[in-house]
């Protein structure tokens, strides 16, 4: 069963698969995008190389290229911190109150958009190969993983953030801060020369779907608790 579910995926995703197919105008108009109309030239280091080596004496992009990667990676490990004190709370709340159910359903209930995320990344990591990098390295690079995971947990935590901070000044603030640091990653991505423009944007779309998803159900879980209080 397994193996059948394998090879079918890499039939339908390879370089000739129907999934490939249907993505490549949108990588075509990538390369477009960033590259000019043929696809070949080394504008800027501000743009990708177009899977072709750069000039002799591009050492400079290559160095401009490697610090917006660094850069989005201290991003990457920042919502992944964000994550482990989410975590560890929830641990302390598990320990003080003898109970798992006591947990603050907002924090039991991340694991939804982490396990989401985690399912993206394996199938389209290693079954459904869409598009590669731009840096010709020959990676998948659809969609995003970066922008994924920053967005979805940068928006929980602006989700959650109300529940634990009283000061609506203090969440505000918060809130500009997660998204500007989201802003930053998505944009440096592309400035990295790690991902086209496509994946970016497929990265924050299924983040969104993801906050979107743990929205909704942190809110019913919110009102059908306020109604059980009210009822008491």
């Amino acid at each position: 069963m397994f193996k059948l579910f394998f090879t079918s995926t890499s039939v339908l995703a390879g370089p000739k698969g129907r999934f490939a197919r249907v993505y490549a105008p949108v990588a075509q108009l990538d390369r477009a995008f960033a590259c000019g109309a043929k696809g070949r030239t080394f504008k800027s280091c501000r743009v990708y190389h177009c899977e072709i080596k750069p000039p002799p004496g591009s050492f400079l992009c290559y160095n401009k290229h490697m610090d917006w990667d660094k850069a989005t990676d201290i991003v990457l490990y920042a919502a992944i911190a964000t994550v482990g004190v989410f975590v560890v709370l929830g641990l302390y709340q598990w320990i003080t109150r003898k109970s798992l159910k006591k947990v603050d359903k907002s924090l039991l209930l991340l694991i939804i958009p982490l396990g989401l995320m985690a399912i993206v990344y394996v199938l389209f990591d290693k079954f459904i190969v869409l598009n590669t990098r731009p840096d010709g390295s020959g990676e998948p690079s659809f969609p995003s993983t970066h922008a994924m995971v920053i967005a979805t947990i940068f928006a929980c935590t602006a989700i959650v953030l109300p529940q634990y901070l009283k000061s609506k000044t203090l969440c505000a603030v918060l809130d500009i801060v997660l998204l500007a640091f989201t802003v930053l990653a998505s944009v440096g991505r592309v400035l990295a020369n790690k991902h086209w423009t496509s994946d970016v944007i497929a990265g924050l779309v299924f983040a969104a779907v993801f906050a979107g998803t743990y929205f909704f159900l942190v809110r019913t879980f919110q009102k059908r608790h306020n109604y059980q209080k009210g009822t008491k």
